[in-house]
């Protein structure tokens, strides 16, 4: 028998073979009940054991990490009878150290005098036959010899010499490529100025300090309190204290920008002043920047964010930046997913050029804030004119309405669905019958998500029937939203009410709506019409286009005497 000079052999394995086990298992429960008869087992060897998972210790083996041990001992017994199993020889820890000694002598004195690619080809080279020896030797000698020690020293080795050198030769080009001040000067500037702040910061460390380049930190300093990072403009304070602590006020904004480091949120939920608001006087430090844009002074909030009078300081262009906190507003995991729609219904909403529809100037994120700067609007939102007793004159109403439907068919031939239209996206300003409207795409970008708070947003009340029941939509939901806001202007109801949310879109989606008639006495038959049709639960008879409903709101106003 072969085996060592301790009579110990290492345990040939059978596979399974013919889709059946190695060997066969029968029942014990079948045997004592005669099921399988005891002749079976005649001039046989049979062992006895438990095979059923989580019965005994389980034993880990080259063909089968959770073996029962009977079936090891079975591999075991039929190697003994059947001679199948490895041997180590005597003299395989010589060949073993053998080896270990020639590859050390190889990677301590070869490879280093070797080009990498050279040494690379060599390396692999070895390591092919050390791996193809173990292999041929197991295979067809049935010997096992541990090479595999040898092979990890030599992979060991070989990355442990290339990496060295390869330090060593990049730390080399580094002391013999050293920039000079001034074109590290020249760098952050550069960088500053396209408000990548923290590169900038990382140039000017590597500029001597000296009094002529004061100002310069000064001035990024600065830049990074316009963009709430205090913990980084503190950093560039102290920097220049470091060379003059007595320039100008830089201890007085060391010990501000400590203060304000944990105080100051960026806008949004969570922020220390109240409501969210960005502190923009009276606290010391430099207005807050949202990309290149100056924020003044904030002019509302809304579902998702604030928004802020802002200023384009190189063109001196005023601009609305409407904010969305999406972090704060969306889970970790759809967070990506978010801001992206976010960009790409943003660049869409900017290519709209239409009088009735708010010009979008730029979209940036600053913080996980993103913000979509936009033109300035005087005037304010038609909210103030749906209730009872302050509602606009019905002439008015019907041309607001049509320039809308105006709008949104352009919008629409343009492949873009609004999703949200209701009185507060709608801007008016009542002095010059100046109308645009606002937020075009925003909905979009949490179509089928839900906030933090499990918050659907949308506003229910305008929403048609196929949004409620999570269909696709196209631009004549934008319509019977429009439709609802014409009955809400010329009445000062809505034409659906109920107590609870679930009740209200139940009656969008099935109930007729009130008849705006019988709200309003006064209204002209042809108003009743348009509701009528824009109101429609099938999207088929509705108004296909806003063009369709422009024109029937033309004919209506010129019926009243009014000028078309």
């Amino acid at each position: 028998m072969d085996t060592d000079a301790s009579l110990q052999m290492h345990t040939f394995f059978y596979a399974d073979s013919s889709g059946g086990p190695a060997f066969q298992q029968d029942s014990f429960y079948d045997v004592f009940s005669g099921r399988i008869p005891a002749d079976k087992y005649r001039n046989k060897i049979v062992l006895v054991g438990a095979t059923a998972a989580g019965v005994g210790d389980s034993q880990v083996t080259p063909i089968n990490p959770n073996m029962p041990p009977v079936l090891t001992l079975a591999h075991s017994v039929s190697s003994i009878l059947n001679e199948d199993f490895y041997t180590e020889p005597t003299w395989s820890v010589f060949v073993k150290l053998g080896a270990m000694l020639l590859l050390a002598l190889y990677i301590m004195f070869v490879v280093p005098r070797l080009k990498a690619g050279s040494a690379a080809t060599i390396t692999i080279v070895l390591l092919a036959l050390l791996l193809g020896a173990h292999y041929l030797l197991m295979t067809t000698q049935s010997l096992w010899l541990q090479l595999m020690a040898p092979a990890t020293l030599l992979v060991l080795g070989h990355l442990t010499i290339t990496t060295k050198r390869f330090l060593v030769t990049e730390r080399g080009k580094e002391r013999s490529d050293i920039e000079s001040a001034e074109s590290n000067k020249m760098l952050g500037l550069s960088f500053q100025s396209q408000g990548q702040l923290d590169m900038a910061f990382e140039k000017f460390r590597k500029v001597p300090l000296e009094d002529a380049f004061m100002e310069t930190l000064y001035n990024l300093a600065l830049d990074f309190e316009r963009k709430r990072q205090f913990n980084k403009a503190g950093s560039v304070y102290s920097h220049m204290a470091s060379h003059n602590r007595k320039f100008k006020d830089i201890g007085e904004r060391i010990q501000r920008a400590k203060a304000m480091e944990e105080t100051v949120i960026l806008g949004g939920a969570g922020a220390a002043s109240p409501g969210g608001t960005l502190m923009l006087e009276g606290s010391g430090v430099e207005k807050p920047k949202l990309g290149r844009y100056e924020v003044e002074k904030e002019l509302g909030k809304g579902a998702m964010g604030t928004v802020y009078l802002g200023k384009d300081p190189k063109i001196s262009r005023v601009v609305a930046i409407k904010t969305m906190a999406l972090s704060q507003e969306f889970e970790a995991d759809e967070l990506e997913d978010v801001k992206q729609r976010f960009f790409r219904e943003a660049e869409t909403a900017g290519r709209l050029s239409h009088p009735n529809i708010v010009t979008i100037f730029d979209a940036g994120e600053e913080h996980d804030l993103a913000y979509i700067a936009m033109e300035f609007l005087k005037g304010e939102d038609l909210t103030k004119f749906t209730k009872a007793g302050k509602l606009l004159p019905l002439p008015r109403v019907l041309s607001i309405i049509e320039r809308s439907a105006d709008a949104l068919n352009y919008a629409h031939r343009n492949n873009v669905v609004h999703r949200d239209i209701k009185p507060a996206n709608l801007m008016y300003e009542n002095d010059a019958d100046d109308l645009k409207i606002t937020d075009f795409g925003i909905a979009r970008i949490t179509d089928s998500s839900k906030t933090k708070t499990g918050m659907v947003l949308g506003t229910p009340s305008y929403m048609s029937p196929e949004q409620i029941a999570g269909k696709r939509v196209d631009g004549r939901s934008d319509l019977f939203s429009l439709g609802i806001m014409l009955f809400q202007l010329s009445t000062g109801q809505l034409p659906f009410s109920a107590d609870s949310m679930a009740t209200l879109m139940y009656k969008i989606a099935n109930e007729p709506h009130d008849d705006p008639s019988m709200v309003n006495f006064e209204l002209p038959p042809c108003v009743g019409q348009i509701i009528d049709r824009a109101l429609q639960k099938d999207a088929g008879a509705r108004y296909q286009t806003g063009e369709e409903m422009a024109k029937d709101l033309r004919n209506c106003r010129a019926s009243l005497g009014e000028a078309v």
